[in-house]
């Protein structure tokens, strides 16, 4: 079975649990989204990394969805979630899937 990169999980996680609650109007059901994509990735980064690289991933992804809060209100809501999942995919990737 192939396997799914962390930061493709991580990057999706964030911009589809926005994009599901945005168009759906639910915002539970984004969070459900964003929750269990990034447990689908604190998986994967806890069977390929180390216990203190997955916490500290897993520390990225909440802060990321938290920060892109303040920043929408700065650069708006698409351009803040993708630029939070850039992040967070760019530090998955170097830390997990490389």
């Amino acid at each position: 079975m192939a396997q799914i990169p962390t930061s493709a999980l991580a990057a999706a996680g964030l911009v589809g649990g926005y994009a599901t609650a945005r168009w759906t109007g639910v915002r539970p059901l984004g969070g459900v989204v964003l929750a269990a994509a990034g447990t689908l990735a604190a998986r994967e980064w806890h069977r390929r990394t180390t216990p203190t690289t997955t916490a500290l991933l897993g520390a990225a992804y909440v802060a990321a969805f938290a920060g892109s809060h303040p920043l929408a209100k700065k650069i708006g809501a698409w351009p803040a979630v993708f630029t939070a999942a850039a992040a967070v995919a760019t530090a998955s990737y170097a830390a997990a899937d490389r």
